[in-house]
């Protein structure tokens, strides 16, 4: 099959020199995820790109940070993946594990996807996810 996209965080592969995405669900997950990780001013050349998901580990779990985090999702892929319809923002808090887990269902209409990305604290803290 052919291959759309390097799969983010690189890795090593003896085919395609590095592991590839060879379907569009997961390059546009990738890129949804990327969309998420990426702090703003990170980005060369689009410091207005990201939502910085990680500025948000330390505050306090309240409706108006959770709003917070819900505006800046639906702004951010709004702008940077106009073809992408998000059917539902979900944040949940697990108090026992004081983790806050992202459940983001959406819809590609183009090509008739739809998909879940889910990330949690672990997620967040301990990506070596790459903008490129």
């Amino acid at each position: 099959m052919a291959s759309i996209s390097p799969r983010i965080p690189l890795e090593r592969d003896t085919q395609d020199g590095y592991t590839m995405n060879s379907e569009l669900q997961d390059v546009f997950k990738q890129n949804l995820k990327n969309l998420l990780l990426t702090c703003p001013g990170e980005r060369m050349m689009d410091p207005l790109f990201g939502v910085g998901i990680r500025n948000y580990l330390f505050e306090q779990n309240s409706f108006a940070t959770q709003e917070n985090i819900r505006s800046k999702i639906t702004q951010q892929v709004d702008k940077y993946m106009p073809f992408v319809s998000l059917l539902s923002v979900d944040l949940a808090y697990d108090e026992t594990d004081l983790m806050l887990i992202i459940t983001i269902n959406y819809h590609i209409p183009g090509i008739n996807i739809t998909d879940m990305l889910t990330i949690e604290n672990s997620t967040i803290r301990n990506t070596q996810f790459q903008t490129i």
